[in-house]
């Protein structure tokens, strides 16, 4: 029996993008199509290399050819990823970031800067090209958080303009306010210096290439959020929180900020950190310290996806302080939903771009 490239595309035009809600084919995702004999081979390039429903596509195209096709075929499938952009929101100096997303939260001490590194590093493993700008001026954590507290950002003339060359860490580039001063050192700064501070992050640095560039807000709503967003082209907001009220009444504040007519950047979800503590001892059981589902419920009320919950883990705490994020512990009991957290994110970044028509990229 003879295969024809024909008949593969026919036969994978009924697989679709569970995300998308369209086949494979006509979301330009499958390329590279070559047959030999009963041997049938294809690359099928995914929107984003943290794709969750990555084996369940590929077995979905295996499924196809044998079952539209040949049931004696040999089918080799190579799942590549490009990640998409909103290319209507790119600005000229920051062409080679596909998306810009910020981290936020309502209050203080919901664990914001420990989801955005774990974020940016959970992505980096999957094979992403991933940045984080530590945007918190009056109390940037970051350098903590990927033990790079002392080093400080070389320079690099491109084209005749000097620019930082961010720090790499866990395979995230890192630029933080944190770099340039002591670390005891307060940093006192009105609302326009610190807006300046920021933009110097973003405008003169050599990013190069990155997938996300993640970036971790203060808390609140103010000059920082404002000035990021009229100078930056952000894409989406991710907000942190943990389930208790007081928390929620801040998160829904920030939530409204985003969706001013002066902002308008969309909310990719929310996260709920902190969700129960569950004794070492006793796995199966769940405390719920600061409230149960408040943002979880939040979310559904707003009809904003809930990217993930987390659990009260000391690990996680102590990998932060020890410059570690904890995603990268594969043996921690906190691993799988870290890494969940980021491919729930990813997706939603994939949908985000889909519904803004950017197709996905030909080669």
């Amino acid at each position: 029996m003879e295969i024809t490239k024909e008949e593969v595309l026919k036969a994978l035009s009924h697989v679709d993008d569970p995300d998308l809600n369209k086949d494979i084919v006509s979301l330009g995702m499958v390329r590279d199509v070559n047959i030999e004999g009963k041997k049938v081979s294809f690359r099928v390039v995914l929107t984003t290399p943290a794709c969750p429903m990555k084996e369940t596509i590929r077995r979905a195209c295996i499924n196809a050819i044998i079952h539209y096709v040949y049931k004696d075929a040999v089918v080799d499938i190579t799942m590549d990823a490009e990640v998409t952009n909103r290319k209507n929101l790119q600005a000229a100096s920051l062409h080679t970031i596909k998306n810009i997303i910020a981290v936020a939260s309502g209050k203080g001490g919901v664990g914001k800067s420990t989801m955005a590194a774990n974020l940016a590093v959970a992505l980096a493993m999957k094979g992403a090209k991933v940045g984080l700008i530590d945007a918190d001026i009056y109390g940037p954590s970051i350098p903590i958080m990927f033990d790079v507290l002392h080093e400080r950002p070389m320079m690099r003339n491109l084209n005749g303009k000097n620019l930082m060359v961010p720090v790499e860490s866990h395979g995230v580039k890192l630029l933080s306010i944190g770099f340039f001063a002591e670390a005891n050192q307060a940093i006192v700064w009105r609302g326009p210096m610190a807006s300046r501070a920021l933009n110097q992050l973003f405008m003169d640095a050599d990013w190069g290439e990155l997938d996300y560039l993640f970036v971790d807000l203060p808390p609140g709503t103010g000059d920082i959020h404002l000035s990021l967003v009229q100078a930056v082209p952000v894409s989406a907001a991710i907000v942190v929180s943990t389930p208790q009220e007081v928390a929620l009444a801040d998160a829904r504040k920030g939530i409204a900020m985003f969706g001013m007519d002066n902002i308008k950047v969309p909310v990719l979800g929310i996260i709920e950190n902190m969700s129960w503590f569950s004794p070492p001892e006793l796995p199966d059981k769940k405390y719920y310290l600061f409230g149960k589902e408040g943002a979880k419920n939040l979310a559904a009320q707003l009809q904003i996806p809930l990217l993930g919950q987390i659990p009260v883990v000391e690990s996680i705490r102590e990998s932060g302080d020890l410059g570690r994020p904890a995603v990268l512990n594969e043996n921690s009991p906190q691993y799988n939903a870290l890494l969940e957290l980021a491919e729930n994110a990813a997706r939603e970044i994939s949908i985000l771009n889909a519904k803004n028509n950017i197709p996905i990229p030909t080669s």
